[in-house]
């Protein structure tokens, strides 16, 4: 995960205490101490210990948003447990059927895959990629992708190199990518803020991501967004997504998706917004929210 962007804690937030989810480790990129201490104090915030990896421990980048501050405070600096590709390795020894989900550019996976050859992954689930017109079908086209076979990846494009590794890798059993043609239609708005603000006691999770969105929402009264969240609700419930197998590669700087076959990368190009839904913020008792105006 990273930290300059809201989602990729409130996806922490919402799996670090959800009733279908074992949570085993958390890496970061670049993992400065600022990040480390931030994702420490989200953690202590839900009653939640669990080892955190890093990339460069020694960056000096400013990797933490100004968002994070104002939701958290000014959480202490904090050291990592270990180098992020370590850690993934470990975990995938001791738990060797668990998923890897990824919500950043690609570099920790793309350090396992080559300092850890012999490190076997069931199962990938990335918020990354691009599926068109070349694999949706009509009616499940967002009216701002129709006509596109191609588009910009945040996450894949910051780090092609590791996203071309990952999607050819046979270390690798099963990639399942969850791109801006499904998340840019389900957002985090007033009319979903309003369905979850009396659910927020039955689960600290819940709680502490709706306190942030109570933030995001003054300064951005559209909402968020949900890139990272849906990508997660593919790891717990793929069931929830429709998808068709494809090549991925990148052209040009964007990325497509065609339709393939034996590949072992599934690609989604639908999803079901309400399951989508009640199985991200579960265990709330889910009430379809009326549409914003």
């Amino acid at each position: 995960m990273e930290t300059r962007d809201p989602d990729d804690a409130l996806t922490l937030c919402l799996l670090a205490r959800h009733p279908r989810v074992d949570l085993l480790a958390v890496t970061l990129t670049p993992g400065t101490p600022a990040q480390v201490g931030v994702v420490r104090e989200i953690l202590v915030r839900l009653g939640v210990h669990l080892p955190i990896g890093v990339r460069r421990p020694d960056s000096p980048a400013a990797a933490v948003s100004p968002f994070h501050v104002d939701w958290l405070g000014r959480a202490p600096p904090a050291r990592a447990d270990e180098l992020a590709h370590a850690l993934l390795a470990e975990t995938l020894r001791a738990f060797p059927d668990c998923t890897l989900l990824t919500g950043a550019p690609l570099h920790n996976l793309r350090l396992l895959l080559r300092h850890h050859p012999e490190a076997r992954l069931g199962r990938w689930v990335a918020q990354g990629g691009f599926a068109g017109d070349d694999l949706v079908e009509p009616a499940d086209r967002l009216a701002k992708f129709a006509g596109r076979r191609c588009c910009q990846s945040y996450n894949f494009g910051h780090d092609s190199k590791g996203a071309l590794a990952a999607l050819s890798s046979r270390q690798i059993a099963e990639r399942r990518l969850v791109g801006k043609n499904v998340t840019h239609g389900v957002a985090w708005d007033g009319a979903l803020h309003k369905a979850l603000a009396g659910q927020t006691s039955v689960s600290p999770g819940i709680a502490l991501a709706h306190a942030a969105m109570t933030l995001y929402l003054a300064q951005q009264p559209a909402g968020k967004l949900l890139h990272d969240p849906l990508a997660a609700v593919a790891a717990i419930d793929p069931t929830v997504f429709s998808w068709r197998e494809a090549t991925v590669r990148q052209r040009g700087g964007q990325w497509e998706s065609c339709p393939a076959r034996d590949t072992q990368t599934y690609v989604a190009v639908a999803v079901d917004r309400r399951r989508a839904l009640a199985t991200l913020f579960a265990p709330a008792t889910w009430i379809e929210p009326e549409p914003s105006a």
